[in-house]
């Protein structure tokens, strides 16, 4: 009897574990499960949520890039009642380094005011007009015109020395209001022009180029002259090495003495060829 009691008691123990292992690992499955799937939505969800974010962005950003481009449209036009001139006072030449001074004429054909706020003028590369090369300072004006009506602004500015030579685009804007406040802008002017060089005057270059030639042209000068005084003093020296030569330079030890006595005695005028004739003929 305490043996079939103990062999029952142990098998409870043996059972008893296994049975806690096996319910736990039941109870951990539905556990896991319900761990992970609300994670794994909310994962979606967020993808869902920027998704829609990001295309609301798009949306947005496209709105308002047209926007800008609406504005800028806007900006750039003109008012069918405006008519503009213009008129260039120093000549349709561009010289660097020179003041370009040019009139602009408005005039109202409408019946409302108009307001012209500013005139403005730049240098842009030839190949691509939105590219500034030089941005002038624009002319503030704020000149009313009334309807049938003319205005007249006067503009100058000064091409840069670098430029010299080169063709560039030249964009003159005037920039103006209506009653209403709306802006427009008219493109007086808008055409390539070359930036010429001024050749009245003396520059620096010229003037160094002048100076080295002189330099040059009296170098060769004096070279020359120096040559020519060189030869005509050996010509010199020749003759008076020819002219000095006379008696007193001559071996005469070999004349006996009474020949010298007479030869002393004879005139000065008698050459001293004539000399030597008459001493030779005395001797004999």
């Amino acid at each position: 009897m305490f043996n079939f009691g103990s062999k029952l008691l142990l098998l409870f123990l043996l059972a008893f574990p296994c049975g806690l292992i096996s319910i736990g690992q039941v109870s951990a499955d539905p556990d896991s499960a319900e761990d992970i799937d609300p994670d794994v939505a909310v994962d979606e969800e967020e993808d869902e949520d920027e998704v829609l974010v990001e295309e609301d962005q798009i949306q947005t950003s496209e709105g308002d890039d047209d926007d800008d481009s609406e504005a800028a449209d806007k900006l750039m036009t003109s008012h069918p009642d405006a008519d503009t001139t213009i008129i260039f006072t120093t000549g349709e030449e561009f010289p660097a380094n020179e003041i370009v001074r040019f009139l602009v004429g408005f005039t109202n054909k409408g019946s409302q005011d108009f307001t012209v706020q500013s005139l403005e003028a730049s240098f842009r590369y030839p190949q691509d007009f939105q590219f500034y090369i030089q941005n002038f300072t624009a002319l503030p004006l704020s000149t009313v015109v009334q309807p049938q009506a003319q205005a007249s602004f006067e503009y100058s500015f000064i091409p840069a020395q670098p430029m010299a030579g080169r063709p560039f685009g030249l964009v003159i804007l005037l920039n103006y209001l209506d009653t209403e406040g709306n802006v427009f802008q008219t493109a007086i002017y808008n055409q390539t022009v070359t930036i010429t060089e001024k050749e009245e005057g003396l520059d620096g270059e010229t003037m160094f180029m002048y100076i080295f030639l002189v330099g040059l042209v009296a170098l060769m000068l004096f070279g020359i002259y120096q040559v020519l005084d060189s030869r005509t003093k050996k010509r010199l020296s020749v003759k008076i090495e020819k002219g000095t030569v006379g008696i007193n330079d001559v071996d005469i030890s070999w004349i006996p003495q009474e020949t010298l006595n007479v030869m002393n005695k004879a005139s000065p005028k008698t050459s001293p060829r004539k000399r030597t004739k008459r001493a030779a003929g005395v001797d004999q």
